[in-house]
């Protein structure tokens, strides 16, 4: 295990509220709209709880439709902050996110509740990683990528890599490298892993998650 970092990197989860027809859309033609949901609140715990046992400092739930969905409130607590991912593409929704954080804190780790294979170990690494370089990231295997992390105050400053991309697409992750690397910026790539997004990648899910 990866020694703890010794400086504040909150992480914030991105999460739809679990409810049917709104979250995990692309698995109800296997799952149906309620398995599809079920599915959603068990990666937003596992997610939530990976975050907080990685010990990097404050976990900020970003929440969509907005925090006062009441499907958001088991998490509750004072472990856990609570915002709104606001308005605009997924690109503008990140932006915002980290333009609440960076200048606060100089550095920060998001992610999704898709990937299961993020773990507390795998944020420690991701936040040690981003101590020696602008950027971190875990690709995910469809050519996107499963978290983001990036340091720096100004916020500004990686607005090329969320303004006007193609997102849920395969060229993700490549398009980034070439925008990363058009701004100078360096970057740090921790192995690829799994989303779960589509009824194939069902099986990368942890044994008995569909019990």
């Amino acid at each position: 295990m990866p020694e703890q970092v010794q400086t504040s990197c909150p992480v914030i989860v991105m999460a739809k509220a679990p409810r049917p027809g709104y979250a995990k859309t692309r698995l109800i033609p296997t799952l149906g709209a309620q398995g599809a949901a079920l599915l959603a609140h068990r990666l937003l715990q596992h997610a939530l709880a990976q975050a907080a046992a990685a010990g990097l400092g404050d976990v900020d739930l970003c929440c969509a439709p907005d925090a006062d969905d009441a499907l958001f409130a088991p998490w509750s607590g004072p472990d856990i902050r609570f915002s709104d991912q606001g308005a605009g593409d997924l690109g503008q929704r990140m932006s915002n996110a980290f333009a609440r954080w960076l200048p606060q804190t100089g550095q920060a780790l998001l992610m999704g509740t898709d990937c299961p294979g993020i773990s507390a170990n795998v944020l420690r690494l991701a936040a040690n990683a981003l101590a020696q370089t602008d950027a971190v990231f875990v690709p995910a295997l469809d050519g996107g990528y499963a978290l983001i992390g990036l340091r720096g105050c100004n916020a500004a400053r990686f607005a090329t890599l969320f303004n006007d991309m193609q997102w849920s697409h395969v060229s993700v992750m490549a398009t980034t490298r070439q925008r990363l690397a058009g701004a100078g910026l360096a970057h740090h790539e921790l192995p690829a892993l799994p989303d779960i997004d589509e009824p194939a990648d069902l099986q990368h899910l942890p044994a008995g998650w569909l019990a």
